[in-house]
Order: structure tokens, then C-alpha cells, then sequence
């Protein structure tokens, strides 16, 4: 973002930063509050008997879908970022995307089974690709490429997220685990609506960041180029419909075809903003450098992601939820991360307000992320030690979440920041839109590898993904010199 659009929105008025900050912090909280609130009982609602109200769906499918699914959510950040860039520009982007978001949470909480599952589902993904990488490219747009608040500010708007990821499992985990399924749904929804008007009503505080697209299609071509896009897309969907129905394709081809394109649209991404001539020498070196960090950040999130699927399913069976004198209903283990964003993300932006240049590179922040992540999956291994009928102590799910939210604030704001600076202004919206791609990549492995966990291999389940993170962390900090050369003055 150009220092212009930075100056053009009120540069004070929340806690030292923009005022559009706020606008942005709460309308994040409450699509966070929808999406985490969704999804802290998506997979119970799909393996759960249907005694319980739930739809019966093999539990290692159902573990599967909720992973692709989340693959799918960050992969069409690409194409909202070409439409924020190309056509919408963020702004509109961002409230287009929330409407879609609002309708896929009432798609789920419709009686209406697996049909309103993949209906929302599909909603979400649609409306979360357009609104999730234009949300930060539009906080990064409130500041001056050199403005050191512009870290801090970042982590104050992660905080947002985790606030409400926080209160979400809390609210839709009771309503579904204690009263009805689809209410926990529908106040998934409701937090979406509210989302919607805190936008609204702040849009004015954000001036000209990311209103308009940086890389307009020029009038005469833009019918013409919708509709070769339209035409596309819904002849593959088509194409997949049918080799659905007819048998050829099942519900674990779908996921596997998915998990495929998740790892190889990246690399097809990177590979067009290299060659593109709108993308300059030094821009192009610095894209050279984001490759590694785009490497680590899918190993983190492969990772990380698995607190709605794998962790999910351990908390469910193999955790002692008794902490404190209370029964804690596995939904609420998802709070846990939340809590602990809240209470450290404070610290981490004082920390880097502080230390001002002196802080760590960027590519060892990210390598001390991969550690702390493998160090929170050995923690997690040494749970699962002994008989897998005796549960492990809540404490161990306390300690695996707050070294793993550690090594989330040393990489999930910083690379948003990291992205914003890096992204040539011509891909604006899409470089982050890429930055969401290491999600879906993550997660799109994570599809295929939450197959092989079991209650019964637990152990060597966590210490294998452990041990490759400790290393990919141990190889990042010691290339940190190299990359930051790379990164042409970017820190």
C-alpha cells in the first residue's frame, strides 16, 4: 500500500493508530466469531450418531472434510484478491464476502442435513475468499510502508480475531453440544450480521485504503473477461457434479482432487507473478524471498489447523475434560488458543514496539515459530503415551496451546505484515490472497494426513509431524542471512 491511501484515512483515535482500525478489528471479530464458532462443532455435527442429533458420517471422513474444507476456504482467497484487484477493489470486497458468509451459516443451520452442510460450506468458502485477504490488505493500506506501528497494529487486529474466537466455541459450542446443532449454527450467523454492521458504519474511517482496484481491467475488457472466468469455473463444477453422481468420483476423490490443486496453485501463482512483466527486478527478489517463509507458514498451519480436526477428536476421547471441579465440553477446547492470544499478544506487540530494529528478522521469527510448533506436538506425544482408555491430564492441552500460540504470534500477524510489504503493488490483494494459500496448502495436506491418526497411534502420529517441524525450523534460522538479502530492505 502506497503512503497516499495511508494518509487518506484518520491516522489517530484507536489506542495510537487509525481509526479505521477499529472499524476493521470489530467487523474481524465477529466473522471470526462466526467462522470459529462454525467450526468448533462442524465435526462433532458430522461424526457424532444421529442419536445424538448428528449426522453419523465416518469419524476419519468426517475429520478429512472439515480439513479440506478449510483448504478451500483459503484457496479462493486467490480469486477475491483478483477481483478486489482487478474489479471491486477491497472495500466492497470485504462487505460482498460477509453477505456470502451470512448465508452459508444459515444454509448450516437449516434442518436440512447433509445437503444444508455442503450448501453453507460452499457459501462460506465463497464469501470468506473474497473478504478474508482484503480485510488485512485494507489495515495494511491505513499505514505508510514505514511506519513502525504498522507491526503493532497488525497484532492488535489479530487480537480482534482471537477475541472472537474466544467467545465463539462458547456461545455455538453450548448451543449445539447442549441444546440443538443447528442453533449453534445459526449464532454463527448472527455473529456474521454483526460483523456486516460494524462495517458498515465505519467504512467512513477508512479513506481511500484499498476502495478502488490498483489494477483495474479496463472497461471495454471486463464483460469479456468475467464471463471466460464464469464460463470456466462452472464447467469444472460441472464436470465434478457429474463424475460425482455418476459414481466415477467419491466424496474422498473430491478431497484428495482438492489437496492436490491447494499444492499446486500456489506454485502456479508464484510462477505468474515472477514472469509478469508488472512485476519489477527488485519486487521479483523479494517475491524469491517469500517462497521460504511461504514454505514455513504452510508447515505451521498444517500444523496448527489440526485444533479443529485432530486436536478436536483427541479432546473428545482421549482428553480428562474435568479441570477445576468443571465437566468442559470438547467445543470449548477451541477457546483455549484464543485465551491465550489475548494475553500475549499485548506482549508480543509491546516487545516489537521496543526492540524497534533490533527485533528478529522476519525469517527467524518464522523459524522460531516452526520450533515452538513441533515443540507443542511432542508435548502432545508424550499425552498420548500409555493405555489410550486412560485420558491425559487437561494440563497437557494448556501447555501444547500456550507454546503452540507462541509460535503463532511470531508468524501469523508478522505475516500478514511481512506480506503487505513484500507483495508487488500490481498483485497487491492477490500476494495476499498467496498468503493464504500456505493455509489452504497446509490444510490441504492435513486432509490426507488426518487419515492416519487413530487413538491407537497417537504417539508416533504427533512425534513424526513434531520432529519435521523442529527441523524445517532449525534449516529457516540458519538461511535467515540469505532470504533477508533477498528481501531488498523489507525487514
Amino acid at each position: 500500500m502506497s503512503a497516499t491511501s495511508a494518509v487518506s484515512a484518520p491516522q489517530r483515535g484507536f489506542f495510537g493508530h487509525p481509526r479505521g482500525l477499529s472499524t476493521l478489528f470489530f467487523a474481524e471479530l465477529w466473522e471470526r466469531f462466526s467462522y470459529y464458532g462454525m467450526k468448533a462443532i462442524l465435526a462433532y455435527y458430522l461424526y457424532r450418531s444421529t442419536a445424538e442429533g448428528a449426522l453419523g458420517l465416518d469419524k476419519s471422513f468426517a475429520l478429512s472434510l472439515v480439513a479440506i474444507y478449510g483448504a478451500s476456504v483459503y484457496m479462493s482467497g486467490v480469486a477475491g484478491g483478483w477481483l478486489a484487484d482487478r474489479v471491486l477493489g477491497g472495500q466492497r470486497s470485504v462487505f460482498y464476502g460477509g453477505v456470502l458468509i451470512m448465508f452459508g451459516h444459515i444454509a448450516l443451520a437449516l434442518p436440512i442435513g447433509i445437503a444444508g452442510v455442503y450448501t453453507g460450506l460452499i457459501l462460506i468458502v465463497l464469501g470468506t475468499g473474497l473478504l478474508k485477504p482484503n480485510i488485512s490488505t485494507v489495515v495494511g493500506g491505513l499505514y505508510a510502508q514505514d511506519d513502525p506501528r504498522r507491526d503493532s497494529g497488525f497484532t492488535i487486529f489479530y487480537m480482534g480475531i482471537n477475541l472472537g474466537g474466544f467467545l465463539a466455541p462458547l456461545v455455538c459450542g453450548t448451543l449445539g453440544e447442549k441444546v440443538d446443532w443447528h442453533l449453534g449454527f445459526g449464532a454463527a450467523a448472527v455473529g456474521m450480521a454483526l460483523g456486516l454492521i460494524a462495517y458498515r458504519f465505519g467504512r467512513r474511517n477508512l479513506g481511500s485504503s484499498a476502495a478502488v482496484p490498483p489494477n483495474p481491467l479496463p472497461a471495454e475488457e471486463r464483460g469479456g473477461v468475467l464471463a471466460r472466468i464464469g464460463g470456466v469455473t462452472l464447467g469444472v463444477v460441472a464436470v465434478v457434479v457429474i463424475l460425482v453422481l455418476t459414481g466415477v468420483l467419491g466424496a474422498e476423490g473430491v478431497i484428495n482432487l482438492i489437496s492436490v490443486a491447494s499444492v499446486l496453485l500456489p506454485i502456479g501463482y508464484f510462477v505468474v507473478m515472477m514472469r509478469s512483466p508488472k512485476t519489477t527486478p527488485v519486487e521479483r527478489s523479494r517475491l524469491t524471498a517469500y517462497i521460504p517463509l511461504f514454505i514455513a507458514a504452510a508447515m505451521f498451519w498444517l500444523l496448527f489447523e489440526q485444533s479443529a480436526t485432530v486436536i478436536a477428536a483427541f479432546a473428545d476421547t482421549r482428553l480428562d475434560r474435568n479441570f477445576l471441579g468443571l465437566e468442559i465440553p470438547p467445543s470449548f477446547i477451541q477457546s483455549i488458543n484464543p485465551v491465550m492470544i489475548i494475553l500475549f499478544a499485548p506482549l508480543f506487540a509491546l516487545l516489537w514496539v521496543k526492540l524497534g530494529k533490533r527485533q528478529p528478522a522476519t525469517p527467524r521469527k518464522f523459524g522460531y515459530a516452526l520450533l515452538l510448533v513441533g515443540v507443542s506436538y511432542v508435548l502432545m506425544m508424550i499425552a498420548s503415551q500409555g493405555d489410550p482408555a486412560v485420558r491425559a491430564s487437561f494440563l497437557w492441552i494448556i501447555a501444547m496451546y500456550a507454546v503452540m500460540t507462541s509460535g503463532e504470534l511470531l508468524l501469523s500477524p508478522v505475516g500478514l505484515s511481512v506480506t503487505t510489504k513484500l507483495a508487488p503493488r500490481a498483485f497487491a490483494s492477490q500476494t495476499m490472497g498467496l498468503w493464504f494459500l500456505a493455509s489452504a496448502a497446509g490444510q490441504g495436506v492435513g486432509a490426507i494426513v488426518v487419515r492416519f491418526y487413530s487413538d491407537e497411534n497417537a504417539v508416533a502420529y504427533f512425534g513424526v509431524l513434531g520432529g519435521l517441524s523442529i527441523l524445517l525450523g532449525v534449516l529457516l534460522v540458519l538461511g535467515t542471512n540469505n532470504i533477508r538479502k533477498l528481501m531488498q530492505g523489507v525487514g
